[in-house]
């Protein structure tokens, strides 16, 4: 008899959980693109790859390119994409898995991400400047001298989120816990402690709308499955980030927040002295310097690429 109440609770509270997922999958509602420019679609392996773009053609390309977490799209480029299509041709895609792009539930790794970097900057554009923050930043720079970039400019980039975790990416993938676990992680307070604590420094400085896109992006279908793999360590790259910057063939920018904690800036000093590369800080911003302080941000670009100067 207890055995079959426990039963009975384990399905009921089950079936409580796939329609609370069902419930905020219809209240999230379609994803609108996270700027007001126009939408291309980049078709790679199977994926239709959403991208913004917005400036003259003519001008020099610069792709963005955002860092990867479990709400991350192009809607972390959205203080800056405008600033910076005045003078130069940009593109902003949202990586397969996440934003508007397709997220089928294949196994995400960091060979995927390594390739379709390397492609969409050879097949898009000519002597990009690559922009790329956190762990999309390594594969930035090992993609940098195959697709021919003019330059990258890295916020706090990493090759080692930690060590590989096959049962939270397993436990992350299944149906209906899978679904409700990481619905519990990109809850509106889930996002906003994040926020608050760890990608921005000052909390009256995150934009108006963050946050509802964040919550947005992260409860479309097939949201968990790249997070999964990146929560699970799968999306590492195999490589030695300081070497493979000093062997990139084209000036190299770190740009880092003083106040970062998950890369605290004393990790960006010993990067850029072992590659031999710049390192720009910009004050009172943490994780995300282009987005809680843009206009530093740009100003900071500007002057130390000279790819970048205004035509």
């Amino acid at each position: 008899m207890r055995l079959r109440r426990l039963l009975a609770g384990a399905a009921a509270s089950v079936a409580a959980t796939a329609g609370a997922n069902r419930l905020l999958r219809a209240r999230a509602g379609d994803l609108d693109p996270a700027t007001d420019s126009d939408q291309g679609t980049y078709h790679w392996r199977g994926f239709e790859v959403a991208y913004a773009e917005a400036g003259d053609p003519e001008h020099p390309d610069v792709v963005l390119l955002h860092g990867v977490h479990a709400a991350g799209s192009s809607r972390e480029f959205a203080e800056i994409f405008d600033g910076l299509a005045e003078d130069y041709h940009v593109l902003a895609p949202d990586l397969p898995g996440f934003g508007r792009s397709d997220r089928p539930p294949v196994a995400y790794t960091s060979k995927l991400y390594e390739q379709f970097v390397a492609d969409f900057v050879a097949d898009t554009t000519e002597d990009a400047v690559v922009v790329a923050s956190s762990l999309t930043g390594s594969w930035a720079a090992m993609a940098a001298n195959d697709a021919d970039v003019a330059g990258l400019v890295l916020v706090s980039p990493t090759a080692d989120t930690g060590r590989r975790r096959p049962v939270v990416r397993r436990l992350l993938r299944t149906p209906v816990v899978g679904t409700g676990l990481f619905n519990a992680l990109v809850s509106r307070r889930g996002l906003r402690r994040f926020d608050g604590r760890d990608a921005f420094y000052r909390a009256e400085n995150i934009p108006e709308d963050f946050v509802a896109y964040q919550h947005a992006t992260s409860h479309q279908p097939g949201a968990r499955f790249a997070p999964a793999s990146f929560a699970g360590g799968f999306l590492d790259p195999n490589v030695d980030l300081a070497d493979t910057l000093a062997d990139v063939d084209a000036p190299v920018t770190l740009v880092w927040g003083r106040e970062a904690t998950i890369t605290p800036l004393s990790e960006g000093h010993e990067l850029a002295d072992a590659a031999d590369v710049r390192l720009v800080v910009l004050d009172d911003t943490s994780l995300l310097p282009h987005v809680e302080q843009p206009d530093s941000f740009l100003e900071a670009v500007r002057d130390e690429l000279p790819q970048l100067e205004r035509h």
